[in-house]
């Protein structure tokens, strides 16, 4: 299996070696066969070859069979035509990767909720609210004078569609239940669409109920009653808030993993940014991109058919579980005393427990 990395700006090139670290103890123990190539992009490609996204680094992606993206810090890269482009929206867009699933569960003494959250929130990648990457040229935000500024939402049912479609997959393997939440009572044409096409999807899903609610309302809910929800769709822009308040109300957004997926490709990518103000300094927490690159091993292993990666994801975030169950062995930014080095020794140390242990079951 071979992984294109990623490392990004800021704390990428840390939490990315810790994660590399963490998949090479499953790869030592299960024999993956994993091959990892890295690739410079961000900040540091731009110095070296002009642009944030080397033309090599997109030709190679459809090449792998995964991706690993650090965080990157495209708010301070310069405009598109002088080499800052924002990586993110660029390989969502490029090569379809119109899912963008983030899991968001309750942790013990972590979690501020009264009552438990388990959850997915599936969010549409490509289009919505997202102006920078909604057109096929120039971009759907525009100025037509000094002091007016407007924004083009992009809804298509194409998109609308396969999201929802991985959406109801999803719940027909958990508690079967797709809550989809829009503005409909607002803006009624484009979430008039998006619900019309979930809502044609939910019929090949007879076993599985569909919910329909409004984004206000499920921001208020996800904090009141969390252990109502099982998989929550939704387009770009609400996906990206209500996934972040989601995973902040579980314990941390630097807990929670994610994957970008199309049909044919997938991109394991934290749920947080690139934290320039403590890069550097070996502080950073790396669990969401630990998490994000198990979540990219399950989806190779039930691709390919492969129990042993599919064994490795599950095992890695096993140990990563009971790494953050104990607060001793916990990182800063969730009240622990470790570092990233010394937190990654500890998921490596229970990751070898546990092979050891599923080995002699």
């Amino acid at each position: 299996m071979k992984i294109i990395v990623l490392p990004g700006d800021g704390i990428g090139p840390e939490i990315t070696e810790a994660t590399l670290r963490v998949l090479d103890v499953a790869d030592q123990a299960l024999s993956l066969g994993l091959e990892f190539e890295t690739h410079q992009i961000g900040l540091v490609a731009l110095k070296e070859q002009g642009t944030t996204l080397p033309d090599h680094v997109m030709a190679r992606i459809p090449q792998a069979d995964g991706v690993i993206l650090g965080p990157v810090s495209h708010y301070d890269y310069p405009a598109r035509d002088k080499g800052g482009i924002n990586q993110s929206g660029e390989l969502r867009v490029k090569f379809e990767l119109y899912s963008n699933i983030r899991p968001c569960r309750s942790r013990k003494g972590l979690s501020i909720l009264r009552k438990p959250m388990d959850l997915i929130l599936v969010r549409e990648n490509t289009e919505g609210f997202y102006s920078d990457r909604n057109m096929f040229a120039g971009s759907g935000e525009f100025m037509p004078d000094p002091d007016m500024a407007l924004s083009v939402r992009k809804i298509t049912a194409k998109a609308s569609a396969r999201v929802a479609r991985t959406a109801f997959a999803l719940a027909r393997g958990r508690r079967k239940k797709v809550t989809a939440v829009h503005k409909a009572n607002v803006v009624k044409m484009s979430d008039g669409l998006f619900l019309r096409e979930v809502r044609r999807v939910a019929t090949d899903f007879p076993d599985v109920e569909l919910e329909e609610l409004i984004v206000d309302a499920t921001a208020a809910l996800l904090i009141r009653t969390p252990d109502r929800f099982d998989v929550i769709v939704t387009t770009n822009m609400f996906g990206d808030i209500l996934s972040d308040e989601a995973s902040e109300l579980s314990g941390s957004l630097g807990l929670g993993g994610s994957i970008n997926l199309g049909d044919s490709i997938c991109v394991a990518q934290a749920q947080h940014g690139s934290a320039p103000d403590i890069a550097g300094q070996g502080i950073a927490n790396p669990t969401s991109l630990i998490l994000s690159a198990a979540m990219l091993l399950q989806w190779r292993g039930q691709r390919d058919g492969n129990a042993l990666i599919l064994s490795a994801a599950q095992l890695i975030e096993r140990a990563v579980d009971q790494v953050l169950d104990n607060p001793a062995t916990r990182t800063r930014d969730v009240g622990g005393g470790l570092d990233t080095r010394a937190f990654t020794d500890a998921v490596i140390a229970t990751l070898t427990n546990v092979l050891a242990n599923n080995a002699a079951a």
